[in-house]
Parts: structure tokens; C-alpha cells; sequence
């Protein structure tokens, strides 16, 4: 699941480097393109805070943020053992090391550099963003499903089963108490 994680990051990182290097170096700041009308523009921004240019006089935070979840995805990396949750975090790494790229390598300077925003979809809402937040963002509606789902880093679904009696037990556990050989975790390796 290693090289799953990896080959997803390194791919939405390319694809984000890529998108925009192509925005800075064929629009102009604040330049708008209609792309399919009211539907999808360009409009080249840099943002120099979070989510709707919120605490931009912090920037420097979000670079130290960003640093702790790249860190904490390659600390938890060898723990998971199931193909979407490999996806789901190397959605999120390459998303975050793209931003954070932008943060460390753009002006004005070094952790407090400007992300590159160009998607504006106005009939849906009113920020700009670009591909590294369309895969952060994908990546947290996953890993509310993997959640409610009950899949654990493992591929292991925990699940209350009611036996014969009503007596519930725990699959992630792997015993059930009317079956204690027969029962095994139920793995989600998909």
C-alpha cells in the first residue's frame, strides 16, 4: 500500500506543480478566462492565507501545519493496509506538499509564500481554489466514509454483530463468542 500512497501523491503533485505553473505563466494576476461560462472560470489569484484568504497575516502557520500533516502521513504510511485509505492519504500528502510548496518557494519569502488559486466556480461558491485543494478536500469527504464505514489503517471493518442470543460482539476483535475459531476480522482490502 506504500507505493499505492505513493504513486497517488506524487501524481496529484504533478498535476497541481503542473496546473500551476501553466496559470502563472499564461495569465495574469487577476485575469479572468471563461472556460464554460458562468459554469467554470480561471480567475489567477495568489492566496496568501487558508480557505477564503482567511487569517492572511498567518501564513507562516499554515506552513508549519502543513509540515505536521506530511510528517504525521509518512509516520502512519506503514500501518495501512488498505488500498483507499492509501488513497485517501496520498490524495491529502500530494495536495498538502503541493500548497505547501507554493508557501515555501513563492513570494514573498520562504514559510510565507502565496498559493497559487485559479478554479472559480461561481455558481457553486464564491472561493477560488485549485487542484491541491480539490484533492485535500476529496480526500476529507473520503475519509468521513472510511469512518462511518468503521475501516480501520488495517482494512479491518468494525462492525457490532448480534449473534443468536443478542449478544453483540465486536468483528474487529476478530472472536465471536459463539464461533471463536470460525470468526475473523472482516477485511476490507478493496
Amino acid at each position: 500500500m506504500l507505493l499505492t500512497l505513493a504513486f497517488v501523491a506524487v501524481i496529484v503533485y504533478l498535476l497541481d506543480q503542473g496546473t500551476k505553473w501553466l496559470v502563472t505563466h499564461n495569465l495574469t494576476l487577476g485575469q479572468d478566462v471563461d472556460v464554460l461560462g458562468p459554469w467554470l472560470r480561471l480567475h489567477f489569484v495568489k492566496n496568501p492565507g487558508a480557505a477564503f484568504s482567511l487569517a492572511t497575516g498567518s501564513t507562516w502557520v499554515f506552513s508549519l501545519a502543513a509540515a505536521a500533516v506530511v510528517v504525521a502521513i509518512i509516520v502512519f504510511a506503514r500501518r495501512i493496509h488498505s488500498f483507499r485509505w492509501a488513497l485517501m492519504l496520498g490524495m491529502l500528502l500530494g495536495g498538502t506538499l503541493g500548497n505547501l510548496t507554493d508557501r515555501l518557494f513563492r513570494e514573498p519569502g520562504f514559510g510565507v509564500g502565496h498559493v497559487v488559486d485559479f478554479i472559480y466556480l461561481p455558481w457553486i461558491l464564491p472561493a477560488i481554489f485549485n487542484v491541491a485543494d480539490t484533492f485535500i478536500v476529496s480526500s476529507m469527504g473520503l475519509l468521513l466514509l472510511l469512518t462511518l464505514l468503521g475501516v480501520g489503517l488495517d482494512g479491518v471493518r468494525a462492525s457490532k454483530r448480534v449473534d443468536a442470543d443478542g449478544v453483540g460482539s465486536d468483528e474487529a476483535s476478530g472472536v465471536d463468542p459463539a464461533h471463536p475459531v470460525a470468526s475473523a476480522p472482516a477485511r476490507d482490502d478493496s
